[in-house]
């Protein structure tokens, strides 16, 4: 896997994006996006990871393609932040097993993450050749990263029972309801999935579900708080969730934040872990 030399200061972002419009395999990039609607490339983020210490990140797919994917992949190659790629690949297709091992030759290639929460069945993690295709993954140990709302963690917390054994990550804390303060079933339901040992959670993705002109700290903690509880401080990882991030707060914004949300009783060693330790662990990175 990936060789990269770290320091005990050493920090990496779990969760961010690049794209480039005129590539067209963004649908849901439009106008209408606002500040998303532009190229994001490594030049834009480079100065606002060194601001942070953060020396590396993963950079996650945002179009269900496995051309962007290997778009993404040929950036690693000439970008010395990028520790690796989560990629898509379609989990249903014929081909399923020849992709992912042709992919799987790349040695940045450290992740699939299915689209869930844009598919129209709630429960499609749950289909046959899906559940044949983890499994194969859960096989080899291989990262699947889950796009997922509170409604997907009932079919999730079934999937588990299916592949107990698969190694998986709730992106973004799978969206809870911030902006409402709505804590249930969500915080019952992310419990539950925390009892697999092989499941982590990102804490990424927390501003844009909260009030994006409005948030405060206060919105957050709760749910910080809960993760950190769930999951403890060796499953969790820090993700900016740039660009997206960008519709409610700046790179800087973000990183802040969670770091004032961390319960005081957090050390500095699980401070590492969750920005950016368990991370390199989880994907396996060899650092």
């Amino acid at each position: 896997m990936n060789s990269m030399k770290r320091s005990k200061a050493w920090r990496l972002d779990a969760h961010q994006h690049y794209w480039k419009l005129d590539r067209g395999d963004y649908g849901w990039l439009t106008p209408e996006a606002g500040i998303l609607y532009r190229d994001y490339l490594p030049e834009d983020l480079k100065e606002h990871l060194q601001a942070q210490s953060i020396g590396q990140t993963i950079v996650v797919q945002a179009a269900p393609t496995v051309e962007e994917t290997e778009y993404l992949l040929s950036l690693c190659e000439q970008e010395e932040t990028l520790a690796g790629v989560v990629g898509w690949l379609d989990l249903e297709a014929d081909d399923f097993v020849e992709q992912y091992e042709r992919l799987s030759q790349n040695h940045y290639f450290v992740g699939i993450r299915p689209m869930l929460q844009d598919l129209p069945d709630d429960r499609w993690i749950l289909r046959p050749k899906v559940i044949q295709a983890l499994r194969r993954l859960a096989r080899d140990e291989f990262p699947v990263d889950l796009l997922v709302k509170p409604r997907h963690l009932g079919p999730v917390l079934e999937l588990m029972q299916l592949v107990p054994e698969l190694r998986a990550v709730v992106d973004h804390l799978a969206k809870p309801y911030i902006k409402d303060g709505i804590m249930e079933p969500w915080r019952t339901q992310l419990k539950e999935l925390a009892q697999y040992e092989r499941v982590y959670c990102k804490l990424s993705g927390m501003v844009t579900e909260a009030d994006l002109t409005g948030w405060q700290k206060e919105d957050f903690i709760p749910y910080v708080h809960h993760v950190l509880e769930s999951f403890g401080s060796e499953r969790v990882m820090f993700g900016s969730d740039w660009p997206v991030c960008l519709l409610a707060a700046t790179y800087s914004e973000v990183t802040h934040l969670l770091e004032s949300c961390l319960p005081e009783s957090v050390t500095e060693s699980e401070r590492e872990l969750i920005f950016g330790h368990n991370a390199a662990q989880f994907y396996r990175l060899k650092v």
